[in-house]
């Protein structure tokens, strides 16, 4: 039996003595694989997974000399009015949810103002502060679009989708016919592992470079202190540092892909409340 098929098992059988809602499981373990299923295998939501796919996104664009993650934006929008503080905000800042502007996450965030972005942008900034909103993402993304082409799926669908057979996605689009960026992406447990993968390999798929190491490191380093919950004190681009001496992406319900040395665990659920719990419960089995 290999480690992968070890941890699988040791996963699966805590998830039925807890009741975790679990849907699919994947476990990478070098280049051995183990996966379980307790529904219908189908793409369902990513959530907050999505932003990973957002940093991604950024980071190809950095590759290529389209953008900076550390230049003031206010280079790349200059037609739009500011808020106070808002033309020191960098990509990096926006991704890492310290923006330092306020605007808390709402289901209709996407239709209350004509236009997110720019209702984002025009509020003052209280400095390197942080707040998780989805607008901050959003934000990033609406940025970004100015810099490859217009839309970021056509932009990522030869540099990433593609090349990992996600080609044929789609992304959920705010009225004004942008992704939402934070969320919105519908993929089969196996098909998030793959992003799992891209990014514990540090940006390389089937020995291509898709992305610069650079990039997936500042995924989980450079943490900007986000609060006092264990696994939610500290944040970087799109990685929750923790729980234990892991990292993760996290998506609401339980959308996890969480990091480990080698081993990278994948886990699509509905359980919201039962995803913090759980993660914990992977963080000790993984931890040597």
């Amino acid at each position: 039996m290999t480690t992968a098929e070890t941890i699988r098992d040791i996963l699966v059988d805590h998830a039925g003595a807890s009741g975790f809602g679990a849907r699919g499981l994947h476990v990478l373990v070098g280049a051995d694989v183990a996966e379980h299923r307790w529904t219908a295998d189908v793409r369902e939501e990513i959530h907050s997974v999505a932003k990973g796919v957002c940093v991604l996104a950024a980071g190809i664009a950095a590759d290529e000399g389209l953008v900076s993650f550390d230049a003031p934006i206010a280079e790349y929008v200059p037609d739009l009015a500011l808020g106070d503080g808002v033309d020191r905000i960098t990509l990096r800042r926006l991704l890492s949810m310290s923006s330092g502007i306020d605007l808390a996450w709402s289901e209709t965030m996407m239709t209350d103002w004509p236009d997110l972005a720019t209702e984002f942008l025009s509020r003052p900034s209280r400095g390197p502060v942080f707040q998780y909103s989805n607008a901050s993402t959003y934000t990033a993304m609406a940025v970004l679009a100015t810099r490859v082409g217009g839309d970021i799926v056509d932009y990522l669908r030869p540099r990433l989708l593609a090349p990992l057979g996600l080609d044929d996605i789609e992304w959920e689009r705010c009225p004004q016919g942008r992704i939402v960026g934070g969320s919105g992406i519908a993929l089969r447990t196996e098909e998030m592992a793959r992003l799992g993968r891209v990014i514990r390999d540090r940006g390389e798929w089937e020995g291509h470079r898709l992305v610069s190491p650079e990039v997936i490191d500042a995924m989980h380093s450079d943490w900007v202190t986000a609060g006092q919950n264990p696994g939610y004190e500290r944040y970087a681009l799109a990685g929750w540092d923790g729980p234990g001496s892991v990292w993760r992406l996290h998506g609401a319900y339980g959308q996890l892909l969480i990091f480990c040395g080698d081993a990278v665990v994948t886990i699509t659920a509905d359980d919201h409340f039962g995803a913090d719990a759980m993660s914990a419960f992977v963080a000790e089995t993984l931890s040597p």
